[in-house]
């Protein structure tokens, strides 16, 4: 009897523990630019929560760390939580360009109000903290979302 409460818990336990990490999934995402006129755009890929809080960064378009404090929001939540940033980064993106990035995406977090932030950047010209945003849901996610500000639009499929 007490082999059979043990395998029982385990079992349990191993639900959910499932559940609480959900199931990644990898996106990739294209990404065009408007004709601005300017240097190349950086841009910074996060998720926020529904109150715009970040929680982590997914991907930067743009190599040099030395731009990075350009992102004045995307800096400030990154600077208390010192995020690695290897592995997650790629050239940025001239104007009336095109990108493409791939990342993962933990499908426990579609329908909690989540969203991808992709804020863009221009040296010596507008910081945009919300050029896109796409919404984490299951219909949202894969939408084609207008940008407001150097992105044209962002269309996301699942890999």
């Amino acid at each position: 009897m007490k082999l059979v409460k043990i395998i029982f818990f385990s079992l349990f336990l191993f639900g959910i523990s499932t559940q609480a990490f959900g199931q990644n999934a990898k996106y990739k995402c294209m990404l065009q630019m408007t004709n601005y006129k300017g240097l190349e755009a950086y841009v910074a890929v996060s998720l926020v929560d529904s109150k715009g809080k970040y929680i982590k960064t997914l991907y930067m378009m743009g190599p040099d760390k030395q731009w990075y404090n350009g992102f004045k929001e995307w800096d400030k939540q990154l600077g208390k939580k010192k995020e690695k940033l290897d592995g997650i980064t790629g050239a940025s993106v001239a104007a009336g360009n095109r990108a493409t990035a791939t990342f993962t995406l933990n499908e426990s977090d579609f329908g909690k109000g989540y969203k991808l932030r992709f804020e863009s950047s221009v040296e010596d010209q507008k910081y945009y903290v919300t050029d896109v945003e796409v919404p984490m849901t299951k219909e949202g996610i894969t939408q084609k979302v207008e940008g407001n500000g150097y992105i044209r639009y962002v269309k996301l499929n699942k890999v």
